[in-house]
């Protein structure tokens, strides 16, 4: 197992495949003979509910939306409980280090891309399981800036946000310390924070060392980046000590230490510690009202046998496809017009070189050094900006990147994966615009459960576009600084973001600046579907920003 692998003396040592997994056969069979749907060894199905029993609130997802909203319902009393429609797993004994064997934390039930530019879905977007994507995503924590909330204020185009950084900097200082994220203090782009981060940077993998060293060349600052991923032994309320990264790079496929800031080793146990009741393999079908339009129930499927749930309030956390995708179905919250409408996804090019030093891109946290320098650059054609980072990448990922950009197969392919050891990336993560031609909508294509098929419209705008190509100019400087051979682009599109956005009025959103819905009294959305605009940062943690918030703000409503 890698327990094996230490670090010594700031350096990521090799990884020995031959004792890497013992597990990984016994995993693949069981993962191809048994359903996601089953019961795991780990949680025999919930008891039927007493038809009769009514919860205080019902939370529908368990990631970054829906875990700490569900943490904070429970700390104040109420009586909650969280349907998942994924499995539990013991990440000790059932995460692989193995890409295909962990396919299964990917929401993996097809969706249906359309537009000049179709998003990814699947390992790129959305994840299965109690955790949700939380279970498989980078841990890349960066805040969002004050710009990104004002981007109608500054450039005249897309929307503001109803509120302002100020509103989300204290749960930014409050998540960082639960989870125990690693990054730098001071933080170069935001040096006045009140507090640092409570642990040290990660060790630099090699692309970051290449990255940081021709950024230097180049005049572009750079500092470790804020991952949620612990560069030493912290204490983890709900759940005890949680023991360090060992730099084993497999992040995107699941993290089997418990190191990586995923819901089902944070917020998840806390929330159970206080009586929360979290129902894996839940996949939500109904959701009911009555004749004055409140929500009274939630209907979903369970190890072949529907169950209902009555409930006094809903908070809906699926993520921005199954949360658009539940309200259409249920002709929920549609009176604005705005569900669907406005999706976005972050522009992510990324750009790939060769280089004589070995650099093992499997080793280390997979974004180790950030730069902030773009985030408004001065020579920009476009709004809004973009980060850059340095990318550590899986053999078959990046394989069937190259595939997709450069259409090599056979033998080429196998002459240029050689050369994969000595390979670095960087990326974007840029910031998008909302725009009509980029929406969701049911399709007439039916899915095993016999319901809609959600497709997702997607054409990468001329701002979009604009911010590609100075990025990946700008990208190319930086790895032919670094004595990169064989440079190549690779445009692709991360996140999916919007769908259900916030406003100030029902007439052109979904839900109000405290995630309530405009149009149903007792629904509450929080998850990247709210989302105004994109951000030029990765979501996660303004999404458990927003969580929180919406929370207290739902707990002072009961108080009043």
């Amino acid at each position: 197992m890698p327990d094996e692998e230490v670090l010594e003396e700031g350096v990521l040592n090799p990884v020995q495949p031959e004792i890497q997994d013992p597990l990984l056969k016994s995993i693949l069979a069981d993962n191809e003979a048994t359903p996601a749907t089953e019961p795991t060894g780990e949680e025999a199905p919930n008891p039927l509910p007493d038809p009769t029993d009514e919860v205080d609130c019902v939370v529908i997802g368990t990631g970054a939306g829906g875990a700490p909203l569900l943490a904070r319902l429970a700390m104040a009393g109420l009586k909650v409980v969280a349907l998942e429609a994924g499995p539990r797993r013991d990440p000790k004994t059932e995460y692989a280090t193995d890409e295909k064997a962990q396919n299964f934390l990917f929401w993996n039930d097809e969706r249906l891309s359309a537009g000049q530019n179709p998003v990814a879905f699947g390992k790129n977007n959305s994840g299965t399981g109690v955790g949700g994507s939380t279970l498989h995503y980078t841990a890349y924590t960066p805040r969002a800036h004050r710009g990104d909330l004002q981007l109608h204020t500054d450039f005249g185009q897309g929307v503001d946000w109803p509120f302002g950084i100020e509103e989300l900097e204290p749960y930014y200082e409050e998540i960082e310390h639960f989870l125990g994220v690693s990054g730098p203090t001071p933080y170069p782009w935001d040096a006045g924070r009140r507090k640092g981060y409570p642990l040290a940077p990660l060790p630099l993998n090699g692309a970051a060392l290449l990255m940081q060293k021709a950024c230097a060349q180049l005049g572009i600052e750079t500092s470790p980046a804020a991952n949620a991923a612990l560069s030493a032994r912290y204490y983890q309320e709900g759940i005890g000590w949680r023991e360090a990264c060992t730099n084993r790079g497999f992040c995107q496929a699941g993290c089997n230490r418990g190191a990586k800031a995923s819901m089902d080793v944070t917020f998840l146990p806390l929330a159970e510690s206080f009586g929360a009741e979290i129902r894996a393999d839940a996949y939500v079908t109904e959701i009911e009202r009555d004749a004055s339009g409140r929500v009274v129930a939630v209907v979903y499927e369970q190890h072949g046998r529907t169950v209902r749930q009555r409930c006094r309030h809903l908070f809906l956390c699926a993520g921005a496809v199954e949360t658009p995708r539940l309200l259409m179905l249920n002709e929920l919250a549609l009176n604005s017009g705005q569900v669907g409408k406005h999706f976005m996804a972050h522009p992510g090019m990324q750009v790939w070189g060769t280089f004589d030093e070995d650099i093992r891109p499997y080793k280390g946290i997979p974004g180790g050094l950030i730069s902030e320098d773009t985030h408004r650059p001065k020579d920009a054609d476009f709004a809004g900006g973009y980060l850059l980072q340095s990318i550590g990448v899986m053999p078959v990922t990046f394989a069937t990147q190259m595939v997709r950009q450069r259409k090599l197969w056979g033998q080429p392919l196998r002459d240029y994966m050689r050369s994969y050891n000595h390979t670095a990336g960087i990326n974007i993560l840029g910031d998008c615009l909302p725009h009509a031609a980029n929406f969701m909508e049911l399709s007439d294509e039916k899915d095993a459960r016999g319901l809609p098929k959600p497709r997702l419209h997607f054409t990468a705008q001329e701002n979009e576009q604009r911010m590609n190509r100075h990025a990946e100019k700008l990208m190319r400087q930086i790895w032919e600084a670094a004595g990169a051979k064989d440079i190549w682009a690779f445009e692709r599109y991360a996140h999916v973001i919007g769908t259900a956005r916030m406003g100030l009025s029902g007439d052109d959103a979904v839900v109000n600046p405290d995630g309530k819905a405009f149009d149903v009294p007792n629904l509450y959305i929080c998850d990247n579907s709210v989302f105004p605009s994109a951000l030029s940062v990765n979501p996660a943690l303004t999404i458990m920003a927003l969580s929180l918030r919406t929370a207290d703000k739902f707990l002072a409503s009961l108080r009043a």
